[in-house]
């Protein structure tokens, strides 16, 4: 056997697999985009002016748009703002265990727990709810997280993401936060600087690399982000996202074309952030 082709041998499967469950997926869903609800009808671009022009679809790309911005900005804040000041606690450890567990529950698990917390019933019966019963607690009327006020329930769903994700930021930034050399933040305080210019002109240079990768890594997971949604309004009261509209098109409605549009345009959205981390992942490997 010519020992030039032995190693498409060993490939094979893995290229079978990709193409499979990958490649050929991805080309009929792009096919399907171009048409109508069964999939029997050629629209061209029919379902994609639709996903840009609709209400429903409106919404979603208003929600995501928030999404991406408070869930980022916070979630990165966060997690630098703990990473920097645990570092100098005595149980350092064990507080950012407790921080970083939310990751260990599925999202599913999370949307449920979260539900509870925002659970609302009438002012006249007994609040189950967390928050709801210290809002009475402290006599105020309890509130429909969820369901009253379009801008409210929006950011009670990204809290819930925060909650999840700010302890991977954290510990990310944790460990290039420690890669500093101590030499350098001692000698900036020693020059007069105080700490809250230690941490603009030493610290955040320091950390620019690998503040870009956890947040783009933020902004390819709110892009799609999906299961809290679902689990808890399923996009009711104005919360729906662009994966979910995608997901409810499908399962619900039926209407493949545009299902599949949605999906496309998500996939394009993604790319860019994607392309930028592994751009990164490379030339932070050509320098070690």
């Amino acid at each position: 056997m010519n020992m030039g082709r032995v190693h498409w041998l060993y490939l094979a499967p893995a290229l079978l697999m990709l193409g499979l469950f990958l490649i050929y997926p991805t080309a009929e869903t792009v096919r399907l985009s171009f048409y109508g609800p069964r999939s029997d009808v050629f629209v061209g671009f029919q379902n994609y002016v639709q996903a840009f022009t609709s209400q429903p679809m409106l919404i979603a790309f208003r929600n995501n748009l928030l999404w991406l911005v408070v869930f980022t900005l916070f979630t990165v804040g966060m997690g630098l703002l703990l990473a920097v000041l645990l570092d100098r606690v005595r149980y350092e450890t064990v507080i950012k265990s407790v921080i970083f567990l939310p990751m260990a529950i599925s999202y599913v698990a999370a949307g449920v727990i979260w539900r509870f917390v925002y659970t609302f019933r009438p002012a006249v019966a007994p609040q189950i709810g967390l928050l709801n019963a210290i809002v009475v607690a402290l006599g105020g009327n309890p509130i429909g997280w969820l369901i009253e006020r379009p801008w409210v329930n929006n950011l009670a769903l990204i809290a819930v993401g925060v909650w999840v994700w700010t302890g991977f930021c954290m510990v990310i930034l944790s460990a290039a936060y420690k890669g500093i050399p101590k030499e350098m933040l001692e000698a900036a305080r020693i020059d007069g600087a105080n700490e809250w210019q230690v941490f603009l002109h030493v610290t955040i240079p320091f950390l620019k690399s690998t503040l870009a990768v956890v947040t783009t890594t933020m902004i390819v997971f709110v892009l799609k982000v999906f299961d809290i949604v679902y689990v808890m309004t399923n996009g009711a009261y104005d919360t729906d996202v662009i994966a979910n509209r995608m997901y409810n098109e499908m399962f619900y409605f039926y209407n493949y074309g545009l299902a599949s549009a949605i999906a496309v345009i998500l996939f394009l959205a993604i790319i860019p952030f994607l392309v930028i981390n592994v751009r990164r992942f490379r030339a932070q490997e050509a320098v070690r």
